[in-house]
């Protein structure tokens, strides 16, 4: 998103906050993405309620109109807050109302004591998908629909994965807006951490770290940062040694395979 949309995503998720104790909020994650699935579709209703050169009051007459007694008294609220912001283009609309589905998800997990297993479930399924072309192929194949792939999902996840990570997922999936599929995972990695304001942390380590090891590398990004870190571990023999961590777009790289390389391209050059 760009400038203008980041300031109205901002101010939406402040409004969402702010209704997070409100009676309707365990429906809201369903009922807006059933909107951003509709505004998807529809892309004439779309364009007349993201063009901010409709007066304000035009735009919200007709989320009324189109919505009233579809979805309940918070969500017409929430997509009212969003209609009413400017958005840089007519498919970032559509985005925040996802994101703020994802972001209502992840705080009833947190609710529910579920967000910890959410995250590492998400992280789980990102890591297949990378160890996987077949699945990448599976899931961004223009040919299947959105409840082919969500069918997919839901086939692997069975019952083994909490509610808020299947609803996600199985969403995420069949509406990608032209994100690669990797990356739109990360995104709902980063978003579930967000909601307790920590950073991920994505580690890779030559051996697996026990409990000590873990708990002293997350004080230690902790400090670095500033910020309480999640700490995301994946195994990779052919790091030889050491730790690679990347939080955000910042690397640290400390494995012995890179240095080895570094060493080599030394003596070379």
């Amino acid at each position: 998103m760009l400038g203008a949309s980041r300031e109205a995503l901002a101010a939406c998720e402040d409004t969402l906050d702010a209704r997070r104790a409100d009676p309707g909020f365990p429906a809201l994650p369903d009922e807006l993405l059933s909107v951003a699935s509709l505004l998807d579709r529809e892309g004439a209703l779309l364009s007349t309620l993201a063009d901010s050169g409709q007066p304000t009051a035009v735009r919200e007459t007709l989320v009324r109109q189109v919505l009233g007694g579809r979805i309940g008294d918070l969500a017409v609220d929430i997509v009212l807050a969003v209609v009413a912001q400017r958005w840089s283009s007519a498919s970032d609309l559509v985005l925040a109302l996802e994101h703020l589905a994802f972001s209502a998800t992840f705080a009833l997990a947190e609710d529910d004591g579920s967000l910890d297993a959410t995250e590492d479930e998400l992280f789980t399924f990102g890591r297949a998908l990378d160890g996987s072309p077949d699945l990448q192929m599976a899931l961004t194949d223009p040919a299947q629909n959105a409840a082919t792939k969500a069918a997919i999902v839901a086939d692997l996840l069975s019952d083994r994965t909490s509610p808020a990570t299947r609803k996600v997922l199985e969403y995420a999936v069949g509406h990608l807006h032209g994100r690669r599929i990797d990356a739109a995972v990360d995104e709902l990695v980063a978003l579930a951490a967000k909601q307790r304001e920590r950073l991920v942390a994505e580690v890779t380590v030559a051996a697996p770290i026990d409990d000590d090891q873990r708990r002293r590398l997350v004080d230690a990004l902790s400090r670095l940062k500033g910020r309480t870190i999640r700490l995301n571990v994946a195994v990779d023999p052919d790091l030889l040694g050491g730790v690679h961590v990347r939080v955000g777009d910042e690397v640290i790289d400390g494995t012995v395979s890179t240095r080895l390389e570094q060493a080599r391209r030394a003596v070379l050059g």
